[in-house]
């Protein structure tokens, strides 16, 4: 062994590059866009857990999570102690708490392949670990509501393996970057004769990404047609205080009208008047209705509605001149609008004047909005994290449309990281998007992930522009990840079953 390596395999130092591995794969995300440092850290990592049993790979493994999670996920604190008015020993708590818990997802894939195969080898590097990180991914974005946010995949959406997610999604990106660490690992470890299988699997791989980027999944159907989409920009700290209910309203009001000769369809963001549906609908949003239909306008918007019998849902509302039309949103925030915790921690939060209350789910069954005459496939802030809520209403869905508030997140690198994932499902699901935030990144997005055109964050403006319907579907909008997770375990049995051969 090399002094380096020597050096490298000193426990203390193994730990701080456990942690600086986790804190380099951040890089490879928006905004940062730095895509080959995700084959980079996640090499490192699978390098630094070889040799060691379940129980020091599980501790490597939580560092590495520490890392990354700490440096990709740090905006949390803002959301919940600037503009979340959480008290600042709470807000800390449950930031690291949080952290801590995503940690233990590449902490138990360096345990089980420290069980199941401890030495460096093909069949640790090219079956089992890649098949163990896909399959944690996707369990992160599943199990206790799912966090799916800073799957590696979201890294390669400016790569060339992008052209692999309209074929195996987010997941199966994941598992092709891990297996592509591995093939790295096995380059470096060979003898130079011997390194052409991994180097030729390596070249092989990525070409074939690249080429399927070139393939049309999707059609265009129709003519263009024009949206303007709306970013009134009110910061966070001030959009529910009493004194910025009317000036907001005359403020969307006014948008919206310089708006009704130049777009076929106006949106607003998120939540965008600080009230409630009934509070506002006949002074309002029906003449707005109006409005639109005298100028053969389509209006969206983010608006929060309440039940008679109490119920409160986060909704997209699509105003006609005869019916208003709901979305309501189905994939909550933990903490953020539904809080999952005992009725005794309710009281508590209750007597600390703290906010308890949660947000009704909308179902999974809700009848599609449309816009021109077709479905669509609407989503509400957080919900565009998770592929199987966007496919929901899929091929017959035309169009994405998310609206957003990322004001929670500040000047951080947050909406940049929601941009990011917005852009991959574009790019899963064949489809444009067309995404309206607060304070950005209002963008509307083309069907291979592109941004075609933004605005810049905390300005208010409107982004108008040119988008496009289209048919058909890609491969995954249709199967999804019944044919990933069923491979993923498949091959973690037979590394296992190599172990015990």
């Amino acid at each position: 062994m090399s002094q380096l390596q020597e050096w490298v395999r000193r426990p203390r130092n193994e730990s701080l590059l456990s942690v600086a591995s986790g804190v380099l794969l951040v890089g490879a995300f928006a905004p940062f866009g730095l895509w080959p440092l995700a084959v980079v850290a996640l090499a490192g990592a699978f390098w630094l857990w070889s040799g060691h049993g379940p129980r020091r790979a599980f501790w490597l493994g939580w560092l590495f999570g520490l890392g990354s999670f700490g440096a990709g996920t740090y905006w949390l604190y803002v959301s919940l102690h600037v503009f979340g008015n959480v008290p600042l020993p709470l807000a800390i708590g449950l930031m690291v708490a949080l952290i801590c818990f995503l940690s233990l997802y590449p902490a138990l894939v360096a345990a089980i392949a420290g069980r199941l195969a401890p030495e460096a080898g093909w069949r640790r590097e090219l079956l089992l670990l890649p098949a163990l990180w896909a399959f944690a991914e996707w369990f992160r974005g599943w199990f206790l509501t799912g966090f799916p946010w800073l799957s590696v995949g979201y890294s390669q959406v400016d790569s060339p393996l992008a052209g692999l997610a309209p074929v195996i999604g987010i997941y199966g990106l994941g598992f092709v970057l891990a297996l592509s660490a591995g093939l790295l690992l096995q380059f470096l470890a060979l003898h130079h004769r011997r390194r052409l299988p991994p180097a030729a699997a390596f070249l092989a791989l990525w070409l074939a990404a690249a080429g399927l980027a070139q393939v049309e999944w999707t059609e265009a159907d129709g003519e263009p047609q024009r949206a303007a989409l709306l970013q009134g920009s009110i910061p966070q700290d001030r959009k529910w205080d009493p004194e910025e209910r009317q000036p907001t309203i005359d403020l969307y009001r006014e948008m919206t009208e310089a708006h009704w000769d130049l777009a076929d369809v106006i949106i607003w963001p998120e939540a965008a008047l600080p009230v409630l549906y009934h509070q506002v609908r006949f002074q309002v949003l029906d003449p707005l209705a109006e409005e639109a239909a005298a100028h053969d306008t389509e209006l969206f918007m983010g608006m929060l509605t309440r039940e008679v019998e109490g119920h409160f849902y986060n909704t997209i509302l699509k105003l006609d001149a005869d019916e208003h039309h709901f979305y309501r949103k189905n994939q909550l925030v933990p903490f953020g609008e539904f809080f999952p915790v005992p009725d005794f921690i309710r009281n508590w939060m209750r007597m600390m004047s703290l906010p308890y209350s949660d947000f009704e789910r909308g179902g999974k069954d809700q009848t599609p909005l449309q816009l021109g005459g077709r479905p669509i496939a609407a989503s509400i802030c957080y919900e565009d994290v998770f592929p199987r809520e966007i496919r929901r209403p899929l091929p017959e869905a035309s169009l994405l449309v998310n609206v957003s508030n990322d004001a929670w997140f500040g000047d951080t690198i947050a909406p940049h990281q929601h941009l990011e994932i917005a852009r991959m499902r574009s790019l899963e699901m064949g489809r444009e998007m067309l995404r309206s935030t607060n304070t950005g990144v209002s963008a509307i997005i083309g069907h291979r992930g592109e941004v075609r055109e933004r605005l810049p964050q905390f300005e208010t403006d409107a982004l108008v522009g040119e988008f496009q319907h289209r048919r058909g579907a890609t491969p995954f909008a249709v199967i999804g990840n019944w044919v990933n997770v069923p491979v993923f375990l498949v091959l973690i049995g037979v590394g296992g079953w190599f172990r015990r051969r």
